[in-house]
C-alpha cells in the first residue's frame, strides 16, 4: 500500500478565498464551512460516503449569489483530487455507483482518464434547495470534472424531491470516486494501453 494520498490547495480571487485539505485515504472526517448550508450538507455526504477527509473553508461573495462560491469550490476540490492522485499508478481508474435515496435513483460513473468530460442527464423540480440554486449542482460537477481531468457521468434514473436528487448525486459520486481511486495489486503501472493517464 502506498503512503496516504493528500493535497492542500489554496485559491484566492476577487470573488472567493478557498483553503482546502483533502485526504483520499481517510475515514470521513470533515470540517466544512462554505457559507451555504445545503452545500455544506452535500459536501459532508460526499466526504462521509467516500471515506475522504476534508477540511474546507470558503469566503465567497455570497452577497452577489452562490455561483462563485460553489463553482470555485469545485475547481479547488478537483485540483486537490488530481494532486492527491499523483501518477495514478496501481489504481483501478474506473468506478461507478447506482445509488437509491427513497424515491430517487442516480447513476454516477467515473473514469480517471486524464480527459475532462461531464455527461449530465438530470433535472430538478425546484429552483433552489435552501440557499443553493439547483442549477449550481451541475456547475459544481462540471468544475470538478474539468479540474481533475476525469470523465464524470451523472444520470438521474428516477427523479423526485430535489433534496433527494442532489444528495444521491453527491453520495453516488463519492462511492464511484472511492472505487476508482482504490489500488489493485494486479495493476503494476497505470491501467492504460498508452502507459499514462
Amino acid at each position: 500500500m502506498a503512503e496516504q494520498r493528500y493535497a492542500q490547495v489554496h485559491r484566492k480571487t476577487n470573488e472567493t478565498d478557498i483553503s482546502l485539505t483533502l485526504t483520499l485515504d481517510g475515514n470521513g472526517k470533515q470540517d466544512i464551512a462554505t457559507g451555504i448550508g445545503f452545500f455544506d450538507h452535500m459536501l459532508s455526504g460526499f466526504t462521509r460516503h467516500g471515506f475522504f477527509d476534508l477540511d474546507l473553508k470558503v469566503a465567497g461573495d455570497l452577497e452577489v449569489d452562490c455561483h462563485h462560491t460553489i463553482e470555485d469550490t469545485g475547481i479547488v476540490l478537483g485540483n486537490a483530487i488530481r494532486e492527491a492522485l499523483g501518477d495514478k499508478k496501481g489504481i483501478k481508474r474506473y468506478g461507478s455507483c447506482i445509488l437509491p435515496m427513497d424515491e430517487v435513483l442516480v447513476l454516477c460513473a467515473v473514469d480517471l482518464s486524464g480527459r475532462p468530460y461531464l455527461g449530465w442527464d438530470a433535472a430538478f423540480s425546484t429552483e433552489k434547495i435552501g440557499d443553493m440554486a439547483t442549477e449550481m449542482v451541475k456547475e459544481f460537477f462540471y468544475a470538478v470534472s474539468y479540474s481533475v481531468a476525469m470523465n464524470l457521468h451523472i444520470k438521474v434514473l428516477s427523479g423526485g424531491n430535489s433534496h433527494h436528487v442532489a444528495e444521491a448525486m453527491f453520495k453516488s459520486f463519492a462511492k464511484a470516486l472511492d472505487a476508482a481511486t482504490q489500488y489493485d495489486s494486479r495493476i503494476t503501472d497505470v491501467l492504460s494501453t498508452k502507459g499514462s493517464l
